[in-house]
């Protein structure tokens, strides 16, 4: 509650995230209350307006954002107006719960980090895989330090025919950032560091490569394909990232690949006195007792609640309780850095070394 009362929500999006967060932030009607929601297609906003009784459709995202009667704004829209909107609504005094990646760039990503250096207000990343069971069960083992020091990890997602929206903003890379690595990679990245204990990254060596989406091949189920559209992002991207510590993350991810592969996300942690293996919705710790390979299977409760609403009660909890947010900005333009170094390595053929300067 803000002030003895509910957290007052405007959602910005209404498409598929969009409504996704919607659906989760009614079902905590005891702490929130969603107040207006806008989209670019009105009519889209409007039924959602109407599904679940939110009194307000505004015009335009400014319009939903200078609401006197809004707490907190849900940014759920294509990647190129996150940091734009996220600005604006901190600036206004909003909270802001904002879906991944945090910026088209890490020069999106550090506006975002200075407005909110500014700001008391709570600013979240929505990265709903640190909330999946499965990965917070493995990390209540790591903080109980049964893997001793992670010293390398290996994390991924390989989607054999995944192809997002060929033609839209999805497959354009000055709207959305990038292909398969800033939309699925960004996830698993944002897990791998978080379960290493967020260590520093020092330095970047990947490539990508586009083999699928020019031909029009490899194409899957989200989203509208536009054929009069553009593709000019990767479709496979792989990287080895060094940290501060000496420790390593490996870092593969596909829409598109010629493999046999489930398009299940994974991480796996090697740690001194144990390791860690995140498939999905199983996992597994790994470790030797008695000169003998020792295996615990983790599996999702049968009742689990979902992640999603995990992570929505946790931002209302922290706008409550005036607490940062695990998924914080930092993490956020960390993850931003790493990307913008995979690519940038993958142009030049070289390593690159990442710069903490935020001055700029």
């Amino acid at each position: 509650m803000v002030n003895g009362n509910k957290v007052k929500i405007g959602v910005i999006g209404a498409g598929n995230i969009g409504g996704v967060h919607i659906e989760q932030f009614s079902k905590l009607s005891d702490q929130c209350e969603i107040i207006a929601v806008t989209d670019a297609n009105q009519l889209l906003a409007k039924e959602k307006a109407a599904q679940y009784s939110i009194p307000n459709v505004t015009s335009t995202p400014e319009q939903l954002i200078q609401r006197d009667d809004i707490d907190a704004v849900i940014i759920g829209v294509p990647n190129q107006f996150h940091a734009p909107l996220a600005i604006a609504a901190i600036e206004a005094g909003k909270h802001v719960l904002l879906e991944k990646p945090m910026g088209i760039s890490g020069e999106a990503a550090r506006g975002i980090v200075k407005a909110s250096e500014s700001s008391d207000r709570v600013v979240m990343v929505a990265h709903q895989m640190r909330w999946e069971s499965v990965s917070m069960q493995i990390k209540e083992q790591i903080d109980r330090g049964e893997l001793g020091k992670i010293y390398t990890a290996k994390a991924g997602w390989f989607r054999r025919k995944g192809i997002p929206g060929w033609g839209t903003w999805f497959t354009r890379m000055d709207q959305s950032g990038g292909g398969p690595l800033i939309d699925i990679g960004v996830h698993m990245l944002d897990l791998a560091l978080y379960l290493m204990g967020n260590p520093k990254p020092v330095s970047v060596f990947g490539a990508t490569y586009a083999e699928f989406g020019p031909n029009k091949k490899g194409i899957g189920t989200w989203g509208k394909p536009d054929w009069n559209g553009i593709y000019d992002v990767e479709d496979l991207a792989t990287a080895l990232i060094k940290m501060e510590d000496g420790s390593s993350l490996s870092l593969e991810v596909s829409w598109a690949i010629h493999m046999d592969t489930d398009n299940t996300p994974f991480v796996h942690l090697m740690g001194t006195e144990g390791g860690a293996s995140y498939k999905g919705a199983t996992g597994k710790l790994l470790t030797e007792k008695f000169d003998r390979p020792i295996d615990t299977v983790i599996s999702k409760p049968e009742n689990d609640e979902g992640e999603r609403i995990r992570l929505s009660r946790h931002f209302l909890t922290c706008i409550q309780e005036d607490k940062q947010p695990i998924t914080s900005v930092l993490s956020g333009y960390t993850n931003n850095l790493i990307l913008d170094a995979i690519y940038e390595s993958s142009r030049t053929g070289h390593e690159v070394i990442l710069n903490w300067d935020m001055s700029k």
